[in-house]
This record gives C-alpha cells, sequence and structure tokens, in this order.
C-alpha cells in the first residue's frame, strides 16, 4: 500500500446493528461512502465454524476474516465449507470476496487469485456435486491491503434466477489458460419478492467473450465494462439502465487499480451512468486480473415489477 492509500479510510462493510458485524474489507476508500451497509439492521444469529451469521428482513447474512498460513487455496475451501453448512435450506444469492495479494504467487506456485478459485470451485462442486455450475450466486473477488481473506454472503430462502451476460462467456466455462479450475460464480442474480426484487451484479470489467479488452486504457476498460452492464442489465429483465428512475436503491462500488484514475472514471459514470439517488464507493483494488484496471458491481433494492 502507497503512503497516499494507507492514509485513506478504509471500506467497512457492516452486517449488525450492534457493532459485532462490522468488517474491514482492507479496501482503501477513494472517494464515496466508506460504510457499506445493504441489508440495514440486522440482528446476531450465531456462529457456524469461523462465520458470524446475522438476520435481516428475511436474508441470512455473513462473514469471516480467516488467516491464510497453510494457502489460499485450502482457506478458501475451509471457509467456503462453512457457508455450505450455515446456509443449508437457503439459497446463496451474492458473494464477496477480499482476497490478499491477488495477484501475487502464493505458497501453492499459482497466482492467490487462482488458488483462491480453485479451492471455491472444489468446495462447491464437493457440496453440489458435478453439476454444481447452475447454482452458483452473484459474486466479485478484489484484491484486499488485509493480510487475511475476507468473505461475506447473502442467502434467501426464497426462489432466486441467476443471470449471465450474453457479451461474455460464462466466468464458470473460462478455458484452463485462466487457471487450473474455472472461477465459481454468475453474471448476476434475481431475488423476487412478493412486491419487488434484489438484483446482484457481481463484479463486472473490460471481458469481452473471455478476452481482457484494451488493457492499457482505463478509459475504454470503462466504457466496455458499461457495455457489459447494459447487457446484463437487459437480461435480467432491468432493460439497459439497471433500474434507473425505477425507485429501487442501487448501491455500487467501483473497484480502481490506480488511484489516479478515480476523477476520470467519477466524471464519466456521473455524467453516463449513475444518478443523484445513488450510494456508491470508489476504492482502490487490484483485480482478478492484471491487465484489469477497472471494475463495477452493484446491488439493487427495491426493483419494481420484476420477477
Amino acid at each position: 500500500m502507497t503512503t497516499a492509500t494507507a492514509e485513506l479510510p478504509p471500506l467497512r462493510i457492516t452486517l449488525g446493528a450492534d457493532g459485532t458485524g462490522v468488517f474491514d474489507a482492507g479496501l482503501p476508500v477513494l472517494a464515496g461512502e466508506t460504510v457499506e451497509e445493504l441489508f440495514g439492521a440486522a440482528r446476531p444469529a450465531g456462529r457456524v465454524g469461523v462465520l458470524a451469521l446475522f438476520e435481516a428482513q428475511g436474508w441470512l447474512l455473513g462473514a469471516a476474516t480467516v488467516p491464510f498460513g497453510a494457502g489460499l487455496e485450502i482457506a478458501a475451501h475451509d471457509l467456503y465449507r462453512d457457508i455450505f453448512v450455515a446456509t443449508r435450506g437457503q439459497h446463496l444469492a451474492r458473494i464477496w470476496n477480499y482476497i490478499p495479494a491477488i495477484n501475487e504467487t502464493g505458497p501453492e506456485g499459482l497466482e492467490n487469485y487462482r488458488a483462491f478459485c480453485r479451492g471455491r470451485s472444489l468446495a462447491f462442486e464437493q457440496h453440489y456435486g458435478r453439476g454444481f455450475k447452475v447454482l452458483l450466486p452473484s459474486a466479485s473477488a478484489v484484491g484486499s491491503k488485509a493480510a487475511t481473506l475476507t468473505v461475506a454472503f447473502a442467502a434467501c430462502p426464497g426462489a432466486l434466477r441467476h443471470v449471465e451476460n450474453p457479451l461474455q462467456v460464462p466466468a464458470y466455462d473460462y478455458p484452463p489458460d485462466y487457471g487450473p479450475r474455472a472461477p465459481s460464480f454468475a453474471r448476476a442474480t434475481v431475488v423476487a419478492g412478493p412486491e419487488s426484487a434484489t438484483v446482484f451484479i457481481s463484479g463486472t470489467a473490460a471481458i469481452r467473450g473471455h478476452a481482457t479488452i484494451a488493457p492499457h486504457s482505463t478509459r475504454l476498460q470503462l466504457e466496455c465494462a458499461l457495455e457489459n452492464l447494459a447487457a446484463l442489465s437487459a437480461a435480467c429483465g432491468l432493460g439497459p439502465g439497471l433500474a434507473a428512475g425505477s425507485g429501487a436503491t442501487r448501491h455500487f462500488k467501483i473497484y480502481l487499480r490506480h488511484a489516479a484514475d478515480q476523477p476520470m472514471v467519477a466524471a464519466l459514470l456521473q455524467e453516463q451512468f449513475l444518478t443523484d439517488t445513488d450510494r456508491v464507493s470508489y476504492v482502490q483494488a487490484d483485480i482478478c486480473r492484471t491487465a484489469l484496471r477497472v471494475e463495477i458491481e452493484a446491488s439493487l433494492f427495491g426493483v419494481p415489477g420484476l420477477r
């Protein structure tokens, strides 16, 4: 972490209302909100393994921060095993992964992200069987400045729908070029409620098919990411604008590899994409591919008319 980013406030993830559910994601906030509180006041719901659990308006939430002395593959596998125990009888809707030194090579001889992906994928397959891909929820995985692995999840008892982007190969079908086990997530998840829906948009970057676009241009990567978001929004049934103007509450995290890009990215997003009521955090984070410079995720609550 540079001296400049070390002086920035960290992003805090808040799950519980009594201070017990606050987790430091290890991400310096460049601008915008420094606290992410997506689900309102939640009450503690016990522990399973390393996970602290919370309940809020029908959601089961959980998070853990763990060391990885034995390697990220084992740490990810064991943490996900606890998630499956905790969510038995529920459906996983969203997972957030904050991976230390994500692009560096770990003791397994793999890039840390690829080691994490292998442990996560094996855990999913061992729990759900060979057909696990259809059950994968939306997710993101970005590089943390912390020395520990932090994972948070949201699950619910009702039906949900996982969505892919027609412009991209599903991440779980990536070829072996990207590691021994493909990343395990869907591009989006729609959770329908009796009056409105919740939509989770996974971390979205400049990937077309499975190839990285414009590796040397943040602006071109941002434009590609916005095109991907428009296509994914339409695939979810939201139209091209991620429910803008619908009355839904929209939360965004914009991950930037280079802190100096934040003013340009914010200006373009304000002009083309964001609304005055959106809740936005710009954070400095390494991204899962070294050639990626910007990634955007979204959580939408109270989306009307979506099933």
